[in-house]
């Protein structure tokens, strides 16, 4: 399933020392999976920081190999090619972001479907074109048929089988949440614990900054046109991920209605249930990625009613009426979370 577009979530720091001295915050930067990547680590020596910028890069490099579209050789591009109904090897990595994948599917009803790129492809939003169009419903009842991530089979935890030859898969709204999880694995493995981990508004904070207070983390104002650092909530985050997804920068308008890029696969159709941005926090960060874009399909009541039940997870929805204001809905903890809840 194409991402939601990742969204700006701006990291509320300083830089270097936070009061206790003895700490200090190395900060790593760089491009990756189709965007930006900005790290923090605290800790008291770095003799190994030197190491851990090439390292967090290397594992980047595999993952873009492996799950990137924009790769022709890529793994997933030469299973999306692949249109033999024989076994494909694939990867540890192409298991271990499908094991989250499909609980995602089951969860939320089909809502969230990686196997939707035809459909997002057929409304102009796909890379190749990006003009924006409205399609007969013919052509989208056309390329229903094509969708279905139960068309897929996972075998032996070494290959994957297609049921139908024309079927494709994308994990862009899982896979920046995928390196998050992967780049704090390599940090962790380097012997750190304090440190803040962003891909293209992905996030995941483990421990605490060096002033030993939880990471400050910023939702952007979900406004059409709204400033990348224009910041509308702060989220404490401490051991958590969060992903935020939004209609408001990916969309085009016809005849004065605006379509949005986040596509339901139950219907083949842009969503219009007046939802304009998700905020989601869980332990993993690819499954927040997944979920934000799922909820953003289900709507408010049926979004929060999920999420509510989800151990571990919390999330805001926002919402915006006919005359254009903003309206937050809370899970039943997130709330908890806001530095500032007015």
């Amino acid at each position: 399933m194409p991402k939601a577009l990742p969204l700006f979530i701006g990291i509320i720091l300083g830089t270097a020392f936070f009061g206790c001295a003895h700490k200090k915050e190395t900060v790593f930067t760089g491009k990756a999976m189709g965007s930006a990547y900005h790290i923090k680590v605290v800790g008291v020596y770095f003799d190994n920081a030197e190491s851990l910028g090439p390292a967090i890069d290397r594992r980047l490099e595999e993952l873009n190999q492996c799950i990137s579209t924009y790769r022709p050789e890529s793994e997933i591009s030469r299973f999306n090619r692949f249109s033999a109904l024989d076994p494909f090897p694939i990867s540890d990595d192409f298991v271990r972001i499908l094991e989250t994948a499909w609980p995602l599917y089951d969860q939320t009803g089909g809502a969230w479907d990686p196997t939707v790129a035809p459909l997002v492809a057929l409304w102009g939003f796909d890379a190749k074109d990006g003009a924006g169009r409205i399609p007969d419903q013919a052509d989208i009842d056309r390329c229903r048929e094509q969708i279905g991530f139960t068309e897929l089979i996972l075998q032996e935890r070494r290959y994957l089988r297609k049921k139908r030859a024309d079927l494709s898969l994308d994990l862009n709204s899982v896979g920046q949440g995928f390196g998050v999880d992967q780049v704090a694995e390599v940090i962790r493995k380097a012997g750190f614990h304090d440190f803040l981990v962003e891909i293209g508004g992905e996030v995941l904070a483990s421990g605490s900054r060096a002033d030993g207070t939880d990471w400050r983390v910023g939702v952007n104002k979900p406004v059409q046109g709204s400033p990348f650092d224009q910041i509308y909530k702060i989220v404490a985050l401490h051991d958590q991920a969060m992903s935020t997804s939004g209609d408001y920068r990916n969309f085009f308008i016809k005849e004065g209605k605006t379509y949005s890029h986040i596509i339901d696969p139950r219907n083949g159709r842009p969503v219009s249930n007046g939802v304009v941005s998700v905020s989601i926090t869980a332990p993993s960060c690819t499954y927040a990625d997944g979920l934000a874009t799922a909820v953003m399909v289900l709507g408010t009541s049926e979004g929060l009613a999920l999420i509510n039940k989800l151990p571990g997870v919390e999330g805001m929805i926002i919402e915006r009426d006919e005359n254009g204001r903003l309206r937050d809905y809370y899970s039943e903890g997130f709330k908890a979370l806001l530095l500032d809840p007015k």
